[in-house]
């Protein structure tokens, strides 16, 4: 539990969602806006737990981390050659 607790907290500080989470706060109803928020990463961990226990039963967790490390360095090989032209 405690391990999970302090990977998501720390992969989600300071994202995307969370400045638009910020930015909806300032506008919105904070605790409409604090359920919806909650619920709506409720679902998407969910999904992605779910998601890896199913993957988990094809593949390797080797296979996953190796796929996932030649993707991140495909899109950032991409980000830096957009960024030149």
């Amino acid at each position: 539990f405690l391990e999970a607790f302090v990977l998501t907290f720390l992969a989600e500080w300071g994202d995307r969602s969370q400045i638009t989470t910020i930015a909806l706060a300032a506008h919105k109803n904070p605790i409409g806006v604090t359920a919806g928020a909650s619920i709506g990463h409720f679902f998407c961990t969910g999904l992605a737990v779910v998601g890896g226990r199913l993957l988990a039963t094809k593949i390797s967790q080797r296979t996953v981390a190796i796929s996932g490390g030649m993707l991140f360095l495909i899109f950032s090989a991409h980000s830096f050659y957009s960024a030149l032209s």
